[in-house]
This record gives C-alpha cells, structure tokens and sequence, in this order.
C-alpha cells in the first residue's frame, strides 16, 4: 500500500515539475517571439489592442470591432514605447503595454510611404505636439476639445496637426450602435438624458479601418 502512495505521489511530483517546466517554455517562447515583433516596429506606428472594461466593452459593440484601444510607439533613447490616452495621458513601455492586451494580441498598422513622410523631424514634431496632452485627463465624455482627450483622439489629433493627415473622417456619436443594452447602460451613466448624438468622434475602429495605413503585425 505504501508502495502505491510513493508511486503515486511520484508521478504527481514529475507531472507538476513537467507541467512547469512546459509552461516556462512556452512563455518564454511567447516572450522570444514578442521581442523580436518589437523589434520590427518604428517610431509613429500605431498600435491597436482588445482591452477589458464595460467601457472597452461597450467600445467594442457600439463600433462592430475588436478594438478599443490604441497608442502611437515612440522609439526613446533606443527604447520602444506607446504615448496612450488612458488615466491620465501617459508613455509606456512597449512590452508592458502588450502584457495589457487581451490575450496578448495585438494590431500594428503603418502610414503608407512612413519612410518617405515620417522624417526625423516630422516624429520630433508628433513627440512635441503631443506634448500638450501628456498628465491630461483621459476624456470619459467623448468630447472633441483638448481639455481632455481619449485613445483615438489623440492619435488621430497628432497626425491631423503634426503630419498634416487626416486618417480618417470624423463621426457623429449617433453614427455608432447605440441601441445595445450595454451601450445605453454606459451613456446612461454618463450623460443621464441628454446624450450629445451630435458629438464629433473617432473610434479605433476608424483608424484601424484607413486607407492611409497598411498592417505591419496582426497577431490574432
């Protein structure tokens, strides 16, 4: 009997010591693979994740996309990092920035001809001009002023005012599904009765969607 249980307590051991051993392979094979798509991504890429919160839910319904959350990557001091608008404005180092993606997935999407447009001193002129909106409070009104400034905003204001493109066409906030439970549940919370349904907006799923960008790594 006691010859059973140490067999048993045996196998239970080298199973446990295989399973962690397997699991440390495959995150870092998963941390190998990540770094090397870093390293493959420039300064002025934007990058797009599926990110989870009512909120980001609510995002994701109201605009028929996966997405909900974008940045624009900096490379600094040889270092790659994402200016994104959350609570408050902020720069994060790219490789944090992924371990927030929803199962790690990720979009990166280039301007067409970056090379020839995206001159040094044009990403100097989108680091300076967004300057303005670093500590700003994340906008959880949609409103298009620069008091506050929310994710795709802000992408979309850097490249209209620093590069001179604008990636895509401004929306009406009625433009968008509404009708879903969660979505009215949230600007129910937010604006109570009066829901401004002529607000200008632009949701990740517009930039995602530009003719002006190509996708340089998708890993859904």
């Amino acid at each position: 009997m006691k010859k059973k249980i140490l067999l048993i307590a045996t196998l239970l051991i080298a199973f446990f010591v295989f399973a962690k051993v397997n699991s440390n392979q495959v995150e870092k094979a998963f941390s190998t693979i990540n770094k090397k798509i870093e390293q493959s991504v420039q300064d002025g890429d934007i990058i797009f994740q599926t990110s989870q919160s009512k909120q980001c839910e609510a995002v994701r319904i109201a605009t028929n996309s996966k997405f909900s959350h974008c940045g624009i990557i900096y490379v600094i001091n040889g270092e790659k990092y994402v200016f994104e608008a959350v609570q408050p404005v902020k720069t994060t180092l790219l490789s944090e920035w992924i371990k927030h993606c929803e199962g790690n997935k990720y979009l990166v999407k280039r301007l067409k001809n970056s090379s020839e447009i995206l001159t040094p001193e044009v990403i100097s002129k989108m680091k300076n001009y967004g300057k303005q909106f670093d500590k700003k409070d994340y906008d959880l009104y949609f409103e298009w002023t620069d008091d506050k400034i929310y994710c795709s905003e802000l992408v979309w204001k850097i490249y209209k005012n620093s590069v001179g493109i604008e990636l895509c066409p401004l929306e009406k906030l009625k433009s968008f599904n509404l009708a879903d439970e969660k979505v009215k549940k949230i600007l129910k919370e937010r604006y109570g009765n009066k829901i401004p349904l002529e607000e200008k907006v632009v949701a990740p799923s517009q930039l995602v969607n530009s003719t002006f960008l190509e996708t340089i790594i998708d890993t859904y």
